[in-house]
Parts: structure tokens; C-alpha cells; sequence
């Protein structure tokens, strides 16, 4: 039994790792009053690209800056039509997934069932051997602890830095920080490309690292319950942990229910993860002080500056 939790802690870390990082990225371009709804199709062009260079250098490193990349462009891609050609938000966001799906399923036929190189896992001399606690916070890739890393600094700096300060005043009102002399399109324009480059690297380790493998539309989903993790931890960083912590055992929950011999229909296990998304939205949307008090006024807001 006690081998069976520290494999469902550790895996539900694994699994809470691409929603971390594709959350993280969403949670800086929504504070910038920005709603980016393309999270999957940039996490899917990630994977191909990690993948697709991986394999074919050999060397897993240029693959994670290939998909760095390539959600970085993707990124731009939207911000172009919806920043500065002013296209809706939302429309352009839903275009984004569906061309990120079908780009991604192009280039990814002739990958189907092709090994490519896999991330290590770190191994820390002693500290990794530790009993049930090693495993679990020492026996990850570096990509684990480099989302951690990343929410920790995103934390800090919006909360705590003048950058922070900038980022939260356009997503506020744009106006007033037009006025005040800050470059409200650059700075949203930075904002996004941050963002596709983390659901790029979210993708990278879904292909890399998660399941080492590419498969077409592999991301099954993962990318908008990265955005909905953005609501559901009411724009603050440390619920953000919280949820896809929660989200990941979600996951990984059915695979384990059923090795306990508990006779649960699978599909219904498998579908847990997107029913607990819509009833924790549910909940959360019934607050309404605590959307209005922690929701940029600005997000999904074009702005127009006035001379």
C-alpha cells in the first residue's frame, strides 16, 4: 500500500507539471488584461517540436528550445491578429487551438510510434534514497522543479516588484496606464509571448518526459483546464499550485482506483478530471466579490490608445 501512495504522489506531481507550467504562462497574460484561449494549440505545437527535434538531433535539450519556440511564435501569431489588428479575443484564441491542432497532427504522421530521447530524471545523492519522501520531491526531471521555479518568480514579481506593479496596472485600466506613458501594446505583447512560450514547454514535457511518445492531439484537454486554472485560483499564484495539484490527481486517479480493484466504470473515472473542472468553475463563478476583487478589470478589453 505504501508503495502504491508514493507512486499515485508521485505521478500526481508529474501530472500536475504540464498544467503548471501552460497555467503559469495564462495566469501573466490574463493579468495583463489579455484572455488567450489558444493554451491547447500552443502546448501541441510545443510537443511536435520538442519531439520532432529530439528525435532528430538526439539531444533533448534543442528539442525543449525548439518548443520553447514554437509556442513563443504561436503566441505572436495571436497577438499580431488580436493585439494589434484588433480581431476578438476569444475567437482568435479558439483559432489558435484549432490551427495548433491540425498544424501539429501535419507534421506529426511520420512520428507516430517513433521512440525519441526522454528527459532524465534527476537523481541527488542520499536525498533521492530517502524512504516514501525521496521519490516524491527529489525523483523528478528538471522540468518539475523548473515550474516550480517559474511560478515562484511569476509570484514574486507580480506581487512584489515595479515590473509587477506595470503588468497589474494595464490589466486594470489600459487607459490610465496609457496615460501614465507605459507601452500598453508592447507590454501585452511581451505578456503573450511569455505565456506561449511556457504552453510551449508544457508541451515539450508532455512529449519528452510525460509520455515520452507523440501521439496526435496528445494534450487531451490539458490546455483548457489550464485556463479554467486560472479562474479557479482567482488569479493568484499559490492556488494556481493548489489546482493543479489537485487536477493532476485527478488524472491519474483512474488508473489507480482500478489497481485498488474498486469497480468503477473507467470512463467515468477518465472523465473526472474535465467534470470536477466544470463544477469547481461552477462554484467559484457563485463568489462574485472574489472574481470582482482578484479579476483584471481589462482582460479581454481591446485597447485603442487616443491621442
Amino acid at each position: 500500500m505504501t508503495e502504491l501512495a508514493v507512486a499515485f504522489l508521485v505521478s500526481t506531481v508529474a501530472a500536475a507539471t504540464p498544467l503548471l507550467l501552460a497555467a503559469t504562462g495564462e495566469l501573466v497574460v490574463e493579468k495583463v488584461g489579455v484572455l488567450n484561449l489558444g493554451v491547447e494549440g500552443m502546448m501541441l505545437a510545443g510537443a511536435i517540436a520538442g519531439f520532432a527535434t529530439a528525435n532528430e538531433t538526439g539531444v533533448t535539450t534543442l528539442g525543449v528550445l525548439a518548443a520553447l519556440l514554437a509556442g513563443t511564435a504561436l503566441a505572436l501569431l495571436f497577438a499580431l491578429v488580436s493585439l494589434t489588428l484588433q480581431a476578438n479575443q476569444t475567437a482568435t484564441g479558439l483559432a489558435l487551438t484549432i490551427f495548433g491542432r491540425g498544424f501539429s497532427a501535419l507534421l506529426g504522421a511520420g512520428y507516430v510510434g517513433i521512440p525519441a530521447p526522454t528527459l532524465p530524471k534527476l537523481h541527488i545523492p542520499f536525498l533521492t534514497d530517502i524512504p516514501v519522501l525521496g521519490p516524491v520531491v527529489f525523483g523528478h526531471d528538471i522540468l518539475v522543479y523548473l515550474s516550480f521555479a517559474i511560478l515562484g518568480v511569476v509570484a514574486w514579481c507580480i506581487r512584489s516588484t515595479h515590473l509587477g506593479l506595470i503588468l497589474r496596472a494595464v490589466g486594470d485600466s489600459h487607459d490610465a496606464a496609457h496615460a501614465l506613458g507605459y507601452a500598453v501594446v508592447p507590454i501585452r505583447y511581451g505578456a503573450v509571448a511569455f505565456g506561449g512560450a511556457l504552453a510551449g514547454l508544457a508541451g515539450a514535457y508532455m512529449s519528452l518526459a510525460y509520455t515520452p511518445l507523440w501521439a496526435q492531439d496528445m494534450t487531451a484537454g490539458r490546455g483548457w483546464v489550464a485556463v479554467a486554472l486560472v479562474t479557479f485560483a482567482a488569479w493568484r499564484p499559490l492556488w494556481l499550485l493548489i489546482g493543479a495539484w489537485f487536477f493532476g490527481a485527478l488524472m491519474y486517479l483512474s488508473l489507480y482506483v482500478q489497481a485498488l480493484g474498486v469497480a468503477v466504470p473507467s470512463a467515468l473515472l477518465s472523465a473526472l478530471p474535465y467534470i470536477g473542472t466544470v463544477v469547481v468553475l461552477v462554484l467559484i463563478s457563485r463568489d462574485r466579490r472574489l472574481i470582482r476583487l482578484h479579476r483584471p478589470a481589462m482582460l479581454g478589453r481591446p485597447f485603442q490608445a487616443r491621442a
